[in-house]
């Protein structure tokens, strides 16, 4: 479940995976036409990257790199996640 919180226009999230906890879930980046979602929390210990697509140019996920450390966060954790292409 996923909860808006209140004056964040959306882009903060409290999600509740499992009852009773709820973690912070805030979208930091956003594509133009929502092929991806960078979503962190405010700790910068987590992060991910959403993808509509198994695979990211190479071009932009560089553009995503540098939101990604524009906000505070150490890139050299990331860790790629191989994808099943079809």
């Amino acid at each position: 479940k996923a909860f808006i919180v209140k004056d964040s226009n959306n882009a903060k999230l409290k999600v509740q995976f499992f009852w009773p906890f709820k973690g912070d879930y805030w979208i930091i980046g956003l594509a133009d036409d929502y092929s991806y979602a960078i979503v962190g929390n405010p700790s910068r210990k987590y992060l991910w990257i959403l993808s509509r697509t198994p695979v990211i140019s190479d071009e932009t996920y560089s553009q995503i790199l540098e939101i990604i450390r524009s906000k505070g966060y150490d890139t050299e954790k990331i860790v790629k996640t191989a994808q099943k292409c079809n």
